[in-house]
Formats: structure tokens, sequence, C-alpha cells
């Protein structure tokens, strides 16, 4: 139904309305959308009960309360025989959605699903999540998350780079359909509401429209402020908070965003030397932690073989790494890499002015405009920051600089160690 709610859309009288507009093109798209979703779409409520078992369904709930009715009519009449059929077939349901549910659970382990597998696995063990320790009964903790998550920003006046000459990245109706249909419906949905399911399920009917936007901000080197908006998520590091750095700034942002990041950013990594920065081992593809221990570990015993030698090894941990970005010196590296000016100035604009809230509970911060670092969330940020890292290498032939990303420092050394 929804689906055609949009075929039937004539899409170009939003782009002639904007006059040219990028901001006011997006924001009334999305808007527009977003009201088909809440017409279109019904609200399902669904009741839970915090002893219910999984494979209790409504139709079990329902011979439930055949079978109350039929004994309580049964006690006041002196028979009993309804009560007896109610109760032969409430077992007989029980026992066939236990099969059922058996089956569902068993069929986890057959396939390659990853998350599959450890969902049947917390069926089995009956694993519950602990309680996020996030209290939402205090209404300033999110403006003091926000403030504290804001801490690298520099308050002067944003950047501006000379105006260039039209971007010549473009992108065609069937890219932009590609990465709707390939979108994780699971994902939460950003500030702007829209879901990644309606993108996914209607990849067909708004792959047009957004291929304009999308061009159109390339050409502009200017990202729309709605997809530059972001809700931050406080995510515990640790079961005991005790500091407001022990929580991780997850940002929810706009998911037709993530889709339009992600084709940029499958053009900027085809473009960059297959050179750069081997050592990288931090976002990207086929290499990982085991890999940066592997080398260093390799490094290391090669060198030990010399007589008399000896290695010296020094860990830095980052904090916050991706809010340490400066917008400014990062264009000025992908300038150096040979990325096209009107590329790398709307990297510039996807960068600054960015409104960021902290939501924990029901309580919302006040806005802030970021202009300093690049959202944890966001599919660029992980390429941004690699880029803005690249040039960190040794000087001497007899050092190595390895760089890699992970969770857990403590880990990381505990396996560099053994």
């Amino acid at each position: 139904m929804l689906q055609d709610c949009f075929e039937h859309v004539d899409w170009d009288m939003f782009r002639i309305a904007s006059d040219n507009n990028i901001d006011v093109y997006a924001d009334s798209v999305s808007e527009f959308i977003s009201k088909c979703i809440g017409d279109v779409v019904p609200i399902a409520n669904i009741k839970t009960f915090p002893n219910q078992k999984p494979w209790i369904d409504g139709s079990i709930r329902a011979k439930l309360k055949a079978r109350t009715t039929a004994f309580n009519q049964g006690k006041a009449t002196g028979n009993m025989f309804e009560y007896k059929q109610c109760s032969y077939s409430l077992r007989k349901a029980i026992k066939q959605a236990k099969r059922q549910y058996r089956d569902k659970v068993e069929s986890q382990f057959n396939g390659s699903d990853t998350r599959g597998m450890w969902q049947g696995l917390q069926s089995i063990t009956d694993y519950k999540k602990k309680a996020s320790p996030v209290a939402d009964h205090d209404v300033l903790l999110p403006d003091k998350l926000n403030n504290f998550f804001a801490r690298f920003e520099d308050n002067t006046v944003p950047p501006t780079r000379p105006a260039t000459k039209t971007c010549g990245l473009t992108f065609t109706a069937a890219n932009v359909r590609k990465t709707f249909k390939c979108v994780n419906p699971r994902k939460a949905a950003g500030p702007d509401g829209i879901p990644g399911r309606v993108l996914r399920a209607c990849a067909d009917q708004l792959a047009g429209v957004f291929t304009d936007i999308f061009n159109q901000s390339l050409s502009q080197s200017a990202v729309p402020t709605c997809f530059k908006r972001a809700t931050i998520v406080p995510v515990p590091k640790k079961a005991k908070v005790t500091e407001l750095n022990d929580y991780r700034p997850v940002a929810l942002t706009s998911v037709i965003m993530k889709c339009f990041e992600r084709l940029v950013k499958d053009h900027i990594t085809s473009i960059l030397p297959d050179t750069l920065d081997p050592l990288q081992f931090a976002y990207r593809p086929n290499r990982s932690t085991d890999d940066a221990i592997a080398i260093t570990l390799h490094t290391a015993l090669t060198h030990l073989d010399k007589r008399n030698t000896y290695v010296r090894m020094l860990f830095i941990d980052y904090s916050s790494a991706f809010n340490t970005i400066v917008p400014s010196k990062l264009v000025i590296k992908l300038e150096t890499l040979g990325l096209d000016p009107a590329l790398y100035n709307w990297v510039l604009d996807f960068l600054t002015g960015r409104s960021q809230v902290v939501r924990v509970g029901n309580n919302i911060s006040t806005p802030l405009i970021l202009n300093t670092g690049a959202p944890q969330g966001c599919v660029l940020s992980p390429l941004l920051y690699s880029l803005f890292t690249h040039d960190c290498v040794a000087k001497h032939a007899s050092n190595s600089i390895i760089k890699f990303a992970d969770d857990d420092y403590q880990q990381r050394r505990d396996g560099l160690q053994r």
C-alpha cells in the first residue's frame, strides 16, 4: 500500500518548489515520506507478559481462556465434559507449539547465520540482558553528556574553501536503488523518523527522487541540514557507571544519509592507492586486530633473531578518536590524496554545522551545533579517521607504527604480550 502511495507522487514538484535550495528540497521530501508512513502504516499494540513462554501464541491464550470459562461453567452446572474437551485441546495445542518452537531453535544452528545462532543459544540458556544502568530520572544528565561529548569542539568560525567547479561524481538510480535494498531493516531510525525497512521495501519508488537529491548535494558541495542531525544514545562501556566518560556516544543518524555516505565511501575507497598506509589495520576490509598482533609479533621476533638486540613497544590508546577530527586539517589531507575539490568540500560541509542532541530515556538535551569530529555511527566516520591519520608513519626504517582499533585495550595488550 505504501508502494502504491509513492508510485503516484509527482516528485518533481518538490524540486521545483525548493528553487534549487537543497535544504528545502530534502526536508520537504523527508517530511512528506514521514507523513505517508504515519497515515498508511498501521500501528499495532502488542501486550507482553513477564512470565510468558516463547512458544505461547494467541491461539494458546484463547484455548486457556476457553478452558477457564468451561471450568467455571462446569463447576456451576456439575457437568465437566466440556472442560475435559477444552483441557485436551489445550494440551494438544501446547505440545504442537513446543514442537514448532523446538524446530525453529534447532534450525538456527543449521545455517551460516551467526546472529541466529547466538539468538538460539540465548533462547536455550534463557539468557536475559541486564538492565541498562543509564538513569533516565536525571533530567540534567542529557545536557551534561552532550557538553561532555562536545568537549573537543572548536568554537572558531567553520573553515570555508574557495568555490570550485561542479563535482564530477554522480550516482545513478540503479546505484541508489541497490543501496536502499541492502539496508538492514533492524537498524533504528534516525531523527527524521524514516525507518530502514521503508527504504528497503520502497526502493523502486524512492530511488529516483533521492538520486536527484544526492546528485544535487554533490554538485553544490552541500549536505542537507536534515541529513546532518544526530541523536546521541549513550551506551555504557561498563556495568557500573561512575563518570561521564563511561558512556559511549553512539549516534542515530538518518538512514537515508547512511545510504548516501555508503555510496560516497565506495567512491573514495575506489580511488585511493592500494599502498596507502599498509600498517593500518583498523576500519579496513579483511583486516583485524589478529592481523595487527601477528605482524607485530613477527616484526619483533625477526628483529630479536639478531644478536645483542632488543625491542621497545609503546602502546597509545586514543580516547574519543572520532571526536578529535579537525575538518580543516582533514580537507588538506584529502586534497593531497587527489580527491576532487568539490568532493572534499562536500566532506567539509558534512562534518561542520551538525546538530546534536543526547537522549536518555524520555529526556532530551538542548541541541548543540558541532564543527569538529565525526559522529560514531556514521558510515563515513571510520574512513575519514583513517585518512586523517594516514600520514602518521614511522620516519626511521627500524621503527614501525601499527594502527588498529578495538574496544578493549587490555585485551589487545595481553594478546601482544602472549
